[in-house]
């Protein structure tokens, strides 16, 4: 294959997240959380290798008619907003009054979020929460956590989206990365895990999903107490 094959080839893979999204949607719409969040957890792993192989074959240089930056968006906020948030709602988790505010809230802040310029921090980490409700929204759904819960972590994390904390992000982010990628790893294997039993209450794929859920939110905080905060 030539370098222009490879990067149209990299622009591909992006994009087949648009069909797993259409997939873990249609899960959800008959109720198929399991297979719902399977199918999130195989887009989540396309998006976390998509990325360097982008900049391996420099995407931009070689298949520039593409935008893979505006590609990528467009999936994630499907597969990560739009589709969990649909989840939350229509599983009886968060019903009511409080389904509506979460829905609400989730949606239209990660809008905005996503938008923003400032996003990224100067080590190619995030500036604020970066608006991973499949992440927090599979966790809502592996230790059932009640309604009044999980509507704080909603409204918590939707503020700290705007707010100037920083998120690692697994790949681009070299301080720490021998442990966060792992961690990231681990999250994907935990989080199929839990799928696959479709959240047993006793599976131990809930406690790996809070513990390498815990390290990924609150790593790049961290980072900042200890470092001054030098790299936002």
């Amino acid at each position: 294959m030539t370098i222009r094959q490879k990067a149209l080839s990299v622009h591909l893979l992006t994009a087949s997240g648009a069909v797993f999204a259409m997939l873990a949607l249609l899960a959800a719409v008959d109720a198929k959380y399991d297979m719902m969040f399977l199918w999130l957890v195989v887009a989540f792993f396309v998006d976390g290798i998509d990325g360097p192989l982008a900049r391996k074959y420099d995407v931009k240089t070689n298949a520039p008619e593409f935008d893979g930056v505006l590609l990528d968006l467009i999936i994630d906020y499907l597969t990560y907003v739009f589709i969990p948030a649909f989840a939350l709602f229509k599983s009886g988790l968060m019903d009511g009054w409080s389904g509506w505010l979460a829905l609400i809230i989730v949606t239209f802040a990660s809008a905005m979020y996503f938008c923003d310029t400032r996003m990224k921090t100067k080590d190619y980490s995030f500036s604020g929460f970066p608006g991973c409700w499949n992440m927090l929204v599979l966790v809502i759904f592996a230790l059932n956590i009640p309604w009044y819960i999980s509507l704080v972590l909603v409204a918590f994390l939707s503020v700290t989206m705007f707010l100037p904390l920083k998120f690692v992000h697994p790949v681009r982010t070299e301080r720490w990365r021998m442990v966060t990628l792992p961690m990231a790893l681990a999250w994907t294997f935990f989080a199929g895990w839990a799928a696959w039993v479709n959240f047993h209450p006793e599976s131990w794929a809930a406690w790996g999903l809070v513990v390498t859920s815990t390290y990924l939110l609150f790593a790049g905080i961290v980072q900042q107490i200890l470092f001054d905060g030098r790299d936002i």
